[in-house]
């Protein structure tokens, strides 16, 4: 009979880790490829101007499609996800500097960046995420906790964030 070269509790933790990695790889992965998805869609439905300038007709056009996708693909296609990923493009127009910050942040983070009509502020918190590793949580306690304008007025500003 062989021998555990290990004590059992510490191979199990050991085990427990490797797929709890690979889990948290495979969340990472999926959620890069879909706001990628979310971010091309996005820039489609600008390039076929279907969002602010045709008005009614591209409205229309652009409730059709979110009526399709929405039966084939669910809720997450609806006319009101459409028009964000239509934003989202609009607001994050530079794909290299996107794909830097989809290794970090979820699509969760880019729908509470949206609102934000400040682009350096959008700015500020994206890269502020990306570095500090934020939780949506945390994203949305400093934006509403107004950091980049208490930051922008800060004479420390280092010791502001």
């Amino acid at each position: 009979m062989t021998q555990l070269t290990t004590a059992p509790e510490t191979l199990l933790t050991e085990i427990r880790d490797l797929i709890d990695g690979a889990r948290r790889q495979v969340a990472y992965a999926a959620n890069a490829a879909l706001t990628l998805v979310y971010w091309r869609i996005g820039k489609r439905l600008l390039t076929e101007n279907l969002t602010d300038g045709r008005g009614e007709y591209g409205q229309q056009i652009l409730a059709s499609l979110a009526q399709q996708l929405e039966l084939e693909y669910g809720k997450g296609f609806s006319y009101s996800a459409l028009t964000r990923m239509a934003r989202f493009a609009e607001l994050f127009p530079d794909e290299r500097i996107l794909a830097s910050l989809i290794q970090e942040l979820t699509w969760t983070h880019f729908i509470a960046l949206l609102p934000l009509k400040d682009a350096l502020a959008r700015e500020f918190y994206a890269e502020m995420c990306r570095v500090e590793r934020w939780s949506v949580r945390a994203l949305r306690q400093k934006i509403n906790g107004m950091l980049f304008e208490r930051t922008a007025l800060s004479k420390n500003s280092v010791e502001v964030v």
